[in-house]
């Protein structure tokens, strides 16, 4: 997810001197992820890096690159808390199928039938979209961010929405793939309507209480800070320029496609759980799972399911999960069929280049076998799939 508002609290420079990678417990030797942090840092030139890595056995190790405050200097918080985009709109999803598992909800029913004569604009009929097109992004609906003004401010949800209908259909619904944030905009109010409580109340029962997630939350209306320990996030206007400050602001214009703030282990949990059947029946799972070809901004061979997509892995198979990007922060991660997961963080929105970066360290840690001393100094937390 695009960030859509720049955040200026004082305007910091780059190339400060930034510590190295570091894992707890300290392991005896680099491993690809340390070194992989360590490259996003000093050669992409990220403010800082995390990452968390998740064997088949629901073992964590956590480990930290660059400053979690550019202007001090001050060390990166261990498994500290982002803002992680698009990711949202994996938990969105959840609920959605959810809701239809319950009979509340149908994947082939048409948005008018949730929302009658909401969805309407030049070429763009609630009549004709369905449910799952909105979740796989086969709808044609255009995306409400290119409409966004700079002003930090609180949006409603149907104020984005009014943004996106100023805009035609970007084709008719199934006849293509295409990103839109919009998709999971009008997800966010079936789920409202339908329910009859707010998105950010049944994101907080149906998904992360159930998967246990203890840091992860859906930010109140007006709530601009990050509750935990959390490295600052980063927005810079063009490649070399300044760092600005942009860590604290209103995620609103986010909302159902990329509002929620977590930390690596917890997206670790999160879709080892769902992964595992922990958060979906298998018929509404397999659903999810059903993909077409993706485009941008995924990587190549990539898959878009339900709100879950899929990657190649360079060792065989593929790896499940979203990814994120947000003002002052970037995740790219997802868990193997096996249950392992790595998810992979950095404190700025980076250019392509870094985002593959991410990526190929995603794959070397999914791909590289544990070591003894990284499996002897994990932490637990989680579960393994079953």
């Amino acid at each position: 997810m695009a960030g859509a508002v720049a955040v200026a609290v004082g305007v910091l420079t780059a190339g400060a001197a930034l510590p190295p990678a570091t894992a707890a417990p300290v392991a005896t030797r680099p491993d690809a992820v340390r070194q992989g942090l360590d490259a996003l840092v000093r050669s992409d030139g990220v403010p800082a890096a995390l990452a968390a890595v998740t064997d088949g056995r629901g073992h964590t190790r956590t480990y930290t690159a660059g400053a979690g405050d550019v202007a001090t200097g001050a060390g990166v918080p261990r498994d500290g808390q982002v803002r992680i985009g698009s990711n949202t709109k994996a938990f969105t999803a959840v609920v959605v199928l959810q809701l239809v598992a319950e009979g509340k909800v149908g994947l082939d029913e048409h948005v008018d039938k949730y929302l009658p004569g909401l969805v309407h604009g030049e070429g763009i009929d609630g009549g004709v979209i369905t449910v799952r097109q909105l979740l796989q992004h086969t709808s044609g609906l255009p995306d409400y961010t290119k409409n966004l003004s700079d002003d930090i401010r609180y949006y409603e949800p149907r104020d984005l929405l009014g943004l996106a209908l100023r805009r035609k259909a970007d084709f008719e619904p199934g006849g293509g793939w295409k990103y839109s944030n919009t998709n999971y905009l009008v997800a966010g109010l079936i789920v409202q309507e339908v329910t009859g409580r707010p998105l950010a109340v049944e994101i907080e029962q149906r998904v992360i209480r159930r998967a246990g997630l203890r840091h992860t939350y859906f930010p109140a209306p007006g709530e601009l800070r990050i509750r935990e320990r959390h490295p600052k996030g980063y927005y810079r206007a063009s490649e070399g320029a300044p760092f600005v400050d942009a860590t604290e602001w209103d995620p609103s214009w986010a909302w159902a496609a990329g509002q929620l703030v977590s930390t690596d282990s917890d997206l670790n949990r999160f879709y080892t759980a769902l992964l595992g059947g922990r958060l979906l029946a298998k018929p509404q799972l397999d659903q999810m799972r059903t993909t077409v070809p993706a485009g941008h901004p995924f990587a190549a061979g990539a898959r878009y399911g339900l709100g879950l997509v899929s990657t190649p892995l360079s060792c065989g198979g593929v790896y499940w999960g979203h990814g994120g990007s947000m003002t002052g922060y970037e995740t790219r991660g997802g868990v193997t069929e096996d249950g392992r997961a790595v998810d992979v963080a950095v404190t700025t929105q980076p250019g392509e280049a870094t985002r593959r970066h991410m990526e190929q360290l995603v794959d070397r840690a999914l791909c590289s076998p544990a070591r003894p001393d990284e499996d002897a100094g994990a932490r637990k937390t989680g579960h393994p799939i079953p």
